[in-house]
């Protein structure tokens, strides 16, 4: 008897993230290592953060989401409203990446997160306070973010984030929020969104030296 295995076909939301972590790879690889293109592009990326991606057009080939228009490994075509969000959300993960990363030149601000090193939104808020306090003030702001009414206004709440974390020096999992931001935009995808920071937020708690799990395991890449 012949046994048949299938492999899972990568779901929008994973595509966005893979394309994501790409991305963002390549450029603090080369902002890393001072490679003039990648400090450029940096410079450029940034000044997008908390903007509309079709108010920036310089930005798109920088965003560059070509991969998303084909195919992939035998996958459906993505339809125009999957390209939309997908694209909104690579747009508002890199920009605020390239915030974050802003003269930081000795380690990346762009880290995967596993289940015992969660680097989710939730965690990297939980991560800024005190082990066995929660500071109220921290607290609302990632309240606000998970209560914004639409996607401009979290990528304009989600910067306020990002600017604290670049004051500590704490890395974010911009692949995973870059799912999430994709997430969002659908029906029901807020409160989707709002229960996986909750679990990275407490997650944190718990966090321990790594495990050698797979990254992004703080929050579900299906979508």
């Amino acid at each position: 008897m012949t046994t048949i295995t299938t492999t899972a076909l990568p779901t929008p939301r994973q595509r966005v993230e893979e394309l994501a972590d790409a991305r963002i790879s390549v450029f603090q690889r080369g902002y890393l290592a001072d490679e003039s293109n990648a400090v450029a592009a940096l410079a450029r990326l940034r000044r997008g953060a908390g903007q509309k991606p079709e108010r920036l057009p310089d930005l798109w080939a920088l965003v560059d989401t070509s991969p998303l228009h084909v195919p992939a490994d035998n996958a459906r075509e993505l339809s125009e409203p999957e390209l939309e969000r997908a694209e909104n959300a690579l747009h508002t993960a890199l920009t605020l990446w390239a915030l974050h990363q802003q003269s930081r030149r000795d380690t990346g601000m762009h880290e995967r997160g596993s289940r015992g090193r969660p680097r989710g939104v939730g965690a990297a808020v939980r991560r800024m306070m005190k082990p066995d306090e929660i500071d109220d003030s921290l607290r609302k702001r990632l309240v606000r973010a998970g209560t914004a009414p639409d996607l401009s206004t979290l990528a304009q709440r989600l910067r306020d984030i990002v600017l604290l974390l670049r004051r500590e020096q704490f890395p974010l999992d911009y692949a995973l929020l870059a799912g999430q931001l994709y997430t969002w935009q659908w029906p029901d995808g807020p409160d989707r969104v709002r229960r996986e920071w909750g679990r990275s937020f407490h997650a944190r708690q718990g966090e321990k030296p790594s495990d050698g799990l797979q990254p992004g395991d703080d929050g579900p890449a299906g979508e």
